[in-house]
C-alpha cells in the first residue's frame, strides 16, 4: 500500500515510517495523521520494531499552519480529540517497541509525537522546541503529559513558557530522550538499535512497556502487583525458556516473540 505523506518500509522485522514532506519540514496535515495511524497499525501486525523518522533536514515541525489561514474557523479541540489523540495513543500503546529517530528539528506537536515513542534517539544537530506559546497556544499532542514526567516540572514549565530550542545534547542531559548520536553515525546507529530490539523478546517487551507506562498512576502496592502479573506471563513464554537455555549453554538467545 502507498501513502500520500509518508514512506513505509519493512526490512528485517523493522518497520521504518518516514514522514515525507521535506519541503514543509514534515509539518503535519490531516492526511499525514491518517497515514501515520494506518502505518502504525500495519507495523503492529507485521514487524517487531517500528522506527519513526523524517525525510530531509527535519523530523517534524508540528502542525502545518499553512492549512489554517482562517485560524478562527478551526476547532482545535475537535482536531485534537479526533485526529491527534488516536495517533498519540496508538504510538504510546503500540505493543512492539517504537523508536523516534529524530534527525532534525522536532517542534510543537512534532516534538511531542517523538516523545510518545518508547525510545528517542536524536542526531547531534537535532533540537526540540515546545513552540506553542509563540502562537498563543498550549502544548498539546501529549506534551503536558510527557514533559514533566521526563524532565521534571521545573524544566517542563520553562520549555513551555519560553518556547526555546532545546538542543539534542541538552535534551539528553535533562532525561528528555534516550541518547544523542553524531550526525555522521546517526543512520547506522538507529538501524543497529532497531535490529537489536527486533531480535529481542517481543512478548517481554510488550509487557514491560505496559507496566512501566502504568507506573505513573499506581502506588507501590499496585505496581508490585502489576509487576508480578507481567512476570508470571513472561515466565510462561517460549522466549523465557529459550533465554534460560541460551544462558546455560553460553550462546546467544534466539527469541521468536512467543
Amino acid at each position: 500500500m502507498s501513502y500520500e505523506t509518508i514512506i513505509y518500509d519493512l526490512e528485517s522485522d523493522v518497520a521504518t515510517i518516514t514522514l515525507n514532506r521535506p519541503e514543509q519540514l514534515n509539518a503535519m496535515t490531516a492526511q499525514m495523521r491518517v497515514d501515520l495511524l494506518h502505518a502504525l497499525r500495519r507495523a503492529e501486525g507485521e514487524a517487531r520494531v517500528a522506527v519513526l523518522t523524517g525525510a530531509g533536514r527535519a523530523f517534524c515541525s508540528g502542525q502545518d499552519l499553512g492549512q489554517r489561514q482562517n485560524a478562527a474557523d478551526v476547532d482545535l479541540q475537535r482536531t485534537l480529540i479526533e485526529e491527534y489523540h488516536p495517533l498519540i495513543e496508538a504510538l504510546a500503546g503500540c505493543p512492539i517497541p517504537t523508536i523516534a529517530a529524530v534527525n532534525g528539528a522536532a517542534a510543537g506537536a512534532g516534538a511531542n509525537l517523538a516523545l510518545a515513542a518508547d525510545v528517542v534517539i536524536a542526531a547531534e544537530s537535532a533540537y526540540f522546541m515546545e513552540a506553542f506559546a509563540r502562537i498563543g497556544l498550549v502544548p498539546d499532542a501529549g506534551g503536558t503529559y510527557w514533559l514533566p514526567r521526563s524532565m521534571g516540572l521545573a524544566k517542563a514549565m520553562g520549555a513551555a513558557l519560553f518556547a526555546e530550542k532545546i538542543p539534542a545534547a541538552q535534551a539528553e542531559a535533562w532525561g528528555m530522550i534516550w541518547e544523542v548520536v553524531p550526525d555522521e553515525q546517526f543512520p547506522e546507529h538507529v538501524a543497529a538499535r532497531a535490529v537489536q530490539l527486533a531480535r529481542g523478546p517481543t512478548r517481554a517487551f510488550a509487557l514491560m512497556k505496559s507496566v512501566l507506562r502504568r507506573s505513573f498512576a499506581n502506588d507501590l502496592a499496585a505496581q508490585l502487583e502489576a509487576e508480578a502479573s507481567a512476570q508470571g506471563e513472561a515466565g510462561r513464554s517460549e522466549d523465557y525458556l529459550e533465554g534460560v537455555m541460551a544462558f546455560m549453554e553460553k550462546r546467544a538467545a534466539v527469541f521468536r516473540g512467543r
